[in-house]
């Protein structure tokens, strides 16, 4: 029904950063979860073909933060991001990031939202390795799964090998990797980002400082926008502003995103910090 449909927009764009599109299952790669590499075994190859270093002072494990969605005044049901643990991914240290959205109980008397999503995020190069989400929302359900060979630079997308950029990104794991740079009013990042099958050059542009007051306290934040650079995830009615704490955290305290009919928001409304770890 088109309200139904209204809602399932709007939940899945204001919870991950990038609105989260359809995606094949890819069921070549085994995820295998250890303890968190206290020892840590990374072979000197890998040292050498990953030589990429990412500073990340931002997040760690048990970072957890916790959004309520807004339809316009309307509450539309809740939802979080969580750096549920450190594991090994194709023989390197990975943060495995599961984010959740669902409906509360009045918008699941017409529609039910119940998804989880995942990212396998390098830990020190902080690009992705892995993608996977579990949609339920209405009488729809869906199982998908992809990965990337980061050695080799491609993913395989309904049967079709293609071709991606070395360290590129997914829908969860590019706002991780934001968070871990250096944000400058007035200037861009340029991230290379794969979703729905297809690769998608993304401008970040950090538009101007503001402070907030959301439900968690209140913050001086940095506005940050994403922008593709071809038609896809982000349209002209659709775009998104995100505001990210002014310092070391960068957490985003508050999403928005106008639609065709009216606008849509995700605010924070608590948090825990992870530990930060040294690789």
């Amino acid at each position: 029904m088109p309200e139904g449909r209204m809602i399932h927009k709007t939940l899945l764009l204001a919870v991950i950063f990038f609105g989260l599109l359809p995606l094949i299952f890819f069921a070549t790669v085994q995820l295998e979860v250890t303890q968190a590499l206290a020892d840590g075994d990374l072979s000197d190859s890998d040292s050498v073909q990953f030589d990429r270093f990412v500073d990340n002072v931002a997040f760690g494990v048990g970072e957890r933060l916790s959004f309520d969605i807004n339809y316009g005044f309307i509450n539309a049901g809740t939802a979080s991001m969580e750096v549920m643990r450190l594991i090994e991914f194709s023989g390197r240290p990975c943060y495995q990031v599961v984010t959740r959205a669902n409906s509360n109980s009045f918008f699941s008397t017409f529609y039910t939202v119940d998804d989880r999503v995942e990212s396998v995020i390098d830990a020190v190069g902080l690009f992705s390795w892995r993608f996977e989400k579990n949609l339920r929302e209405g009488s729809y359900r869906s199982d998908r799964m992809y990965a990337f060979d980061q050695r080799e630079h491609f993913t395989v997308y309904k049967g079709d090998t293609i071709e991606v950029a070395p360290w590129v990104q997914d829908a969860i794991s590019v706002l991780y990797y934001v968070r871990s740079q250096e944000l400058n009013v007035g200037s861009s990042l340029y991230i290379d980002n794969f979703t729905d099958g297809k690769n998608y050059p993304l401008e970040v542009k950090i538009l101007k400082k503001e402070n907030i007051t959301v439900e968690a306290g209140n913050f001086d934040c940095v506005v940050v926008e994403p922008l593709t650079q071809s038609v896809g995830v982000f349209k002209h009615e659709g775009r998104l502003k995100v505001w990210l704490t002014d310092d070391r955290l960068k957490m985003p305290v508050l999403m928005k995103s106008k639609i065709l009919v009216g606008s849509i928001s995700a605010e924070l409304t608590d948090f825990s910090l992870g530990e930060i770890e040294a690789f």
